[in-house]
């Protein structure tokens, strides 16, 4: 559980989340709109094929945005990966 924060006039985005990275951890990040670069979904195929959504911000890398369990349908990850770039307005980059 947890939540994003986004604030424009600020030009801050906040990612909180509970239970991470164990039961009674959280991490909380937050970035400097402007230091984001993309939003990149990771296509792994195979017999445990998933889809993965990451943020990536300059100077520190990829960071994920859906839990590994997750399962999307490749409908539901265009559809959050678009909005999200959208809103950001950055590109979408897919590996």
């Amino acid at each position: 559980s947890g939540y994003d924060r986004i604030d424009r006039k600020e030009g801050i985005l906040c990612i909180f989340s509970w239970g991470f990275p164990r039961k009674y951890r959280y991490i909380f990040l937050r970035f400097l709109m402007k230091d984001i670069q993309s939003i990149r979904i990771e296509v792994k195929e195979g017999i445990y094929a998933r889809c993965v959504l990451y943020m990536e911000i300059s100077g520190q890398g990829p960071v994920p945005l859906t839990r590994i369990d997750e399962n999307l349908t490749p409908r539901k990850i265009e559809q959050k990966t678009t909005e999200l770039a959208y809103f950001l307005r950055v590109p979408i980059e897919v590996f």
